[in-house]
Order: C-alpha cells, then structure tokens, then sequence
C-alpha cells in the first residue's frame, strides 16, 4: 500500500512515520496492491489532528480523529476505518447473495401495465426566434419549458428552466 504524508502546521517525526505506516499496513490485508493512503497531520489550537483517507478501487474510506496526542490519533482512526472497510464488504457479498425475485411468482397472468392516457394536446407554428426571445417568452408565461425554431440555427430547440434558476437548451437534430 501506498502512503503518502502531508503536514500542515505539524513536523511529522520519523517515529510517527513508521508507526503509522506500520498500523495502516495492517490494514492492506483487505486490499490489493493498488490502494493508496493519505495521511495529514494538523495541529490547531493546540489540538493535534489526524486525517486518514484510504482510496482502492474507486472507494475511498475516511477517517479524522482530534486529540491532544498525534500517536493516539492513529489508534483511534485505525478502528473507524476498518469498521467502513468491514461495512463496505459485507455489503458487497450481501448484494451479491440477493436472488432477484419475481413480483409475479404465485400469479398465472401478469397484469396489463396501463400507461396513461394523453391529458391534454397542443399545437403551435413554430416561428422562427432567437434563443434570448425565447429566454423572455418562457419567463413572461411562467413556463418550465419553450419549444420553438431556433433563428439562429434552423433548427427545432427547447429551452428549459433547470432546478438551480438557470436555462438548458436541447437542439434536436433530425
């Protein structure tokens, strides 16, 4: 396993390298070769913090521990790592286990989905538009959404309102 330090307002003692690297390659029994570690080392207010980040196999597993002593730090993150690490496999082996269940089993004919009917149906000219009219023609009617043919392009666009307040744009190409 891979492990990388970073210091920021702490001197990190050979002694203390080698013990966490020590403790956290302990822990490689559960990963490949191909896991990486970081450890960052803090100091704060007098408060000494460890951040330990374990990332293999597009998972990353956390752990930040405060004290008043770096070396007690790592005893106390070790276990909290571990325990996701444990969380995170048996999971995975749960998941794996799950046989997929039809809905239908004990029912000789499956029930007709319906889809519902039509509500309500438009039609419109399309007129050609800039893109900024149709930006005000959506605001004005208080629409979440504006077909129209876009001047600039040729081309049949919706203009959208999106959750964060601001404006999608879809060209149809056909």
């Amino acid at each position: 396993m891979k492990i990388e330090f970073v210091e920021r307002n702490y001197k990190i003692s050979n002694r203390l390298k080698e013990v966490i690297t020590e403790k956290v390659e302990r822990l490689s029994k559960y990963f490949g070769t191909g896991a990486k570690a970081k450890v960052v080392c803090s100091e704060q207010n007098k408060a000494q913090k460890l951040e330990l980040t374990i990332v293999n196999k597009g998972v990353l597993y956390r752990s930040e521990v405060t004290s008043d002593e770096m070396f007690c730090n790592i005893d106390l993150a070790l276990p909290k790592i571990e325990r996701q690490i444990v969380r995170h496999k048996d999971k995975k082996i749960a998941k794996s286990r799950v046989k997929e269940v039809n809905a239908y089993e004990f029912i000789e004919e499956k029930p007709a989905e319906e889809l519902p009917d039509v509500y309500k149906k438009k039609a419109f000219d399309l007129e050609p538009i800039t893109v900024e009219d149709a930006k005000d023609y959506i605001t004005r009617l208080g629409h979440t959404f504006f077909v129209f043919l876009n001047a600039e392009t040729g081309k049949v666009n919706v203009l959208y309102t999106r959750k964060d307040e601001k404006f999608g744009l879809i060209e149809v190409n056909y």
